[in-house]
């Protein structure tokens, strides 16, 4: 856009004057084209008048400015944290070369050296590296770069940091995929003892502090960790339930997962377990009749605060409470294995898979895309060990 078009680009209605002074000034796509040029070159774009290209111009800030604020906190930050290391990589090349390059130099021997800096500099692992250039890239292409970031030097980005992915040392960098719950673990957690050390492990010397949860906090504890093995849920998605989402049925109940992160919302069913202490149905509504009990009304969010003194808090437990729920009650229960937020997410699609579930099944609780590369990978480490190449062979 060129500055004939600024007021219009700021976001200011185009008035009459300037629609005028800009009327012998063709404009291709919103942007200014020398009139004089072969019409050829312009096969196929559309030919806007000024005014329709001023309005055009308001219409996409507005669109930016309004995907900029829908867009979670969380991402926004980790675009930033891409964003400032593509800087420091800017300033490490130009310590190197003597020559410095504009940060929208975003390219393929740029994309390709940022992936080779954070692998061999950083020490960085692959998946983050593959995280941080889908951020350089989102970032490069807003308004307040606007650049064209061609396709190629994104897919030799990725094709440089393909044989990053298949190296196992370099795997090990980050903390890898979750480690899958089980029922046996839900049960293991679920019937784990109250009492631990302060920072939830157990207490081993004597005098070290111990807390000790309120019954409250343990029927909430409970009811969290198997509704989100039930909904095969994130926990942004357990977080974001409500007291209206979960509904009680003879079969067990029907459940609807909000939409979080722009991520479709889904509609689900969880069946009454055969355990009583791995049973989300039973352990749902121990939860919701002691919160009852302590306050907690017919609306509002489902899962909430629980203080030491065994207070019902009125807010929602947030995403990063509801992965510590998790991660502290695979602590107190001595699991030999970190369980984070994600565990009961693949916990359910592995133990579905290997008890013979149909992946559209598993992908319909949750809601992974059917071109899901690591739905798909949950399924195949849940089947892995039926039929196995060396079952049967005389071995």
């Amino acid at each position: 856009m060129t500055d004939d078009l600024a007021p219009a680009r700021a976001g200011n209605s185009a008035t009459s004057s300037e629609i005028a002074r800009l009327s012998e000034v063709a404009v291709l796509d919103g942007e200014l084209i020398d009139p004089n040029q072969d019409p050829a070159a312009r096969h196929g774009v559309a030919l806007y008048d000024p005014a329709v290209a001023a309005v055009l111009a308001v219409l996409d800030q507005g669109a930016q400015e309004h995907l900029d604020a829908v867009r979670p906190r969380k991402t926004r930050t980790g675009y930033a944290r891409d964003w400032a290391l593509w800087e420091e990589f800017h300033g490490w090349l130009a310590e190197r070369t003597g020559v410095p390059l504009p940060l929208t130099a975003v390219n393929k021997g740029t994309l390709v050296g940022f992936v080779t800096w954070l692998d061999e500099v950083k020490q960085a692992a692959p998946n983050s590296i593959d995280r941080r250039i889908t951020g350089v890239t989102l970032t490069a292409r807003r308004p307040a770069y606007d650049v064209e970031v061609p396709k190629e030097a994104t897919l030799a980005a990725r094709a440089a940091l393909k044989p990053l992915k298949n190296d196992r040392l370099r795997q090990a960098r980050g903390r890898g995929q979750a480690a899958p719950t089980s029922p046996e673990q839900l049960r293991a957690m679920n019937t784990a003892p109250r009492t631990a050390a302060a920072g939830s492990e157990p207490a081993t010397r004597p005098g070290q502090r111990t807390s000790t949860l309120p019954d409250l906090a343990v029927y909430r504890n409970r009811a969290l960790v198997t509704m989100a093995f039930g909904i095969a849920g994130r926990a942004e998605e357990v977080s974001a339930l409500t007291l209206a989402d979960v509904v009680l049925v003879e079969e067990g109940l029907e459940v609807h997962v909000p939409s979080v992160k722009g991520r479709p919302a889904r509609d689900v069913e969880i069946a009454r377990g055969s355990h009583p202490d791995s049973c989300p149905v039973l352990n749902w509504l121990a939860w919701k009749g002691a919160a009852e009990a302590a306050g907690l009304g017919a609306v509002g969010p489902a899962f909430r605060g629980v203080d030491q003194w065994g207070h019902l808090g009125t807010r929602r437990l947030s995403p990063d409470g509801c992965r510590l729920v998790i991660t502290r009650s695979a602590e107190r229960a001595g699991l030999d294995v970190r369980l984070t937020g994600h565990s009961m997410r693949s916990g359910f699609i592995t133990t579905g898979s290997k008890k013979g579930k149909r992946p559209d099944q598993l992908r319909r609780q949750s809601g992974h895309s059917a071109s899901s590369a690591v739905f798909w990978e949950y399924v195949r480490k849940g089947a892995r060990w039926e039929e196995t190449a060396s079952q049967g062979i005389g071995l």
